[in-house]
């Protein structure tokens, strides 16, 4: 299984790509599916599913984004399902901000 990391403030696209088991390309049938385990995680996928965009909600912690696909190319069906792991983490630092108290005598 996969892994990402990102920032609070940042997306990415992602996409999809289907192997025998042998390594070379093979069909699905269908639209293939993607999901977000967490609200941390947006996802939108494109109207043929091959890519989507995953987006973090402004919140930090762990998702799972899942993409899901029929594999049986007849009339039955039978899911692959392709997970990647995404920890959103803070963003670094980029400014400094003074306070000062209230001032006091010596």
């Amino acid at each position: 299984m996969a892994s990402l990391v990102l920032t609070d403030d940042q997306k990415v696209t992602l996409s999809v790509a289907f192997f025998d088991k042998h390594g070379h390309k093979a069909e699905v049938e269908g639209v293939p599916v993607w999901a977000s385990s967490d609200p941390v995680i947006l996802v939108e996928a494109s109207a043929d599913g091959m890519t989507a965009v995953a987006t973090t909600a402004g919140e930090r912690g762990p998702a799972q984004v899942s993409v899901t696909a029929d594999v049986d190319l007849g009339t039955g069906v039978e899911e692959l399902v392709g997970l990647l792991d995404i920890e959103v983490i803070p963003d670094k630092a980029a400014t400094i901000g003074i306070s000062a108290g209230t001032p006091e005598p010596k």
